[in-house]
């Protein structure tokens, strides 16, 4: 069996280590949405881009809704893992298997209900709308192979083999770009097109990756999974609060992101575009510095599974303030880089604009942001999920509020104003509950 012990003294570059290998894998998720949002923004009309925005968006909220199967595998499989038991944990992959099963054969059947709310709740062009329901009529269908990646990406995590997660999400997301480039340039597909390379792009690597695991578990682990005494009440019902705990927190989290678009949509199309390309700088820096979340998260477990404090002190406070100090290089990055990454995104001058007259937001969100990014890997690696629910429900709710306040007096500097105060305000709910981690040890 495999074996892993880490020492008192948890540094800096234990961590980097650790996470460079998911800095590359989360570069390319963010990157797949920035070709996406390239393809669509130099098609020469908004409504592509405008109605890739809402469908992903969309998307996004329901998929990301239920990220618990990644969440809440890692603090699970790391604290067993911190306990060796490493049968209970190929038991945990199956049982999240099974849950996300049930779920994505419920997201299908109810397709029609998401593309007629998502039609109701945005103000955009009939023409828009058509595009919108191309979109997530193809790529409802690789919900199945998304969350089924979630959980493996989860159970690397939580054994520290952040190297092997990271591989197959890069190569996930080369081959999305690569099927979507073509069916877009090559074939003219436009939004059909962009839906349809994500989809097969996730179930072949759906495929690969489970019959990988498969072979890392029996070599590694020395143990064979089987479905013996899978369902087991006391072991499913604590799995169910943890995983609702995060549900709750993630849905509430990407309905602000959904928000954000709404706002965006009711203050016109070209700003709904302009956010739409803006958001990928954010959500770019969100899973570059999620590296060192992502990577913290196994080490806190597996510090709560051997019930060293001075180690989860020590992790927290090194990964902290990595977090920081990368944030504030990628500022400085997107201080020297931003038009010209903007006018690779898109060719209509009137985007690219708007998008420069919004440039500050952009350079001061990450620092800002950085803190919750690191806090939210804390929890998840203490499965403190009830902490991180309630957390979120107070600062969603501040967040709309403001939002509301601050996009009618000052429009969409408003809108990225809030979302600056929203980055805070996580920060701040989740410090206000860390001392609930402590009581573990």
């Amino acid at each position: 069996m495999i074996t892993k012990s880490y020492s008192s003294n948890i540094s800096k570059k234990q961590i980097l280590l650790l996470s460079i290998p998911v800095f590359f894998s989360n570069l390319a998720i963010p990157l797949t949405g920035i070709i996406d949002t390239g393809l669509m923004g130099n098609l020469g009309q908004t409504k592509f881009l405008a109605a890739t925005s809402i469908a992903t968006s969309v998307m996004t909220m329901i998929i990301w809704s239920f990220a618990f199967l990644r969440m809440g595998t890692v603090g699970i499989v790391a604290q067993l893992f911190g306990k060796s038991d490493y049968r209970e944990i190929s038991k945990t992959l199956l049982r999240n298997f099974l849950i996300a099963i049930v779920i994505s054969i419920v997201i299908i059947l109810v397709k029609p209900i998401i593309i007629d709310l998502t039609k109701n709740f945005f103000l955009t062009s009939t023409e828009t709308q058509e595009l919108i329901k191309t979109y997530i009529s193809v790529r409802v269908l690789s919900v199945p192979a998304e969350l089924i990646i979630y959980i493996l990406v989860g159970f690397y995590l939580g054994i520290q083999k952040t190297n092997i997660s990271s591989l197959f999400i890069i190569l996930l997301s080369a081959l999305n770009i690569v099927f979507s480039s073509f069916f877009v340039l090559s074939l003219n597909l436009n939004v059909f097109g962009v839906a349809l390379g994500t989809l097969l792009a996730n179930y072949i690597m759906a495929i690969i990756f489970i019959l990988f695991t498969y072979n890392f578990i029996v070599k590694k682990f020395q143990i064979i999974p089987t479905f013996q005494k899978l369902i087991s009440p006391s072991k499913i019902l604590k799995l169910f609060f943890i995983n609702f705990d995060i549900f709750v927190r993630t849905i509430i989290l990407t309905f602000s992101f959904l928000w954000i678009a709404y706002l965006g949509s009711k203050l016109g199309e070209d700003f709904l575009a302009v956010n739409t390309i803006l958001m990928q700088f954010i959500v770019l820096a969100a899973f570059f510095l999620d590296a060192y979340a992502f990577s913290t998260e196994g080490i806190v477990g597996y510090t709560i599974g051997r019930r060293n404090k001075k180690s989860f002190l020590l992790v927290t406070k090194n990964s902290i303030q990595l977090s920081f100090f990368t944030a504030l290089i990628i500022s400085i990055l997107y201080l020297i880089f931003f038009k010209q990454i903007i006018n690779i995104i898109t060719d209509i001058d009137i985007l690219r604009f708007i998008s420069y007259k919004h440039a500050i937001w952009i350079i001061i969100i990450p620092p800002a942001a950085s803190f919750c990014y690191q806090l939210d890997g804390i929890f998840i690696g203490a499965s403190q999920t009830k902490e991180m629910r309630n957390a979120m429900m107070v600062s969603v709710a501040s967040f709309i509020v403001i939002s509301i306040y601050l996009a009618k007096y000052f429009g969409n500097h408003g809108l990225w104003l809030s979302v600056l105060l929203f980055m805070l305000l996580r920060s701040l709910t989740l410090n206000y509950f860390f001392n609930k981690i402590l009581k573990k040890f």
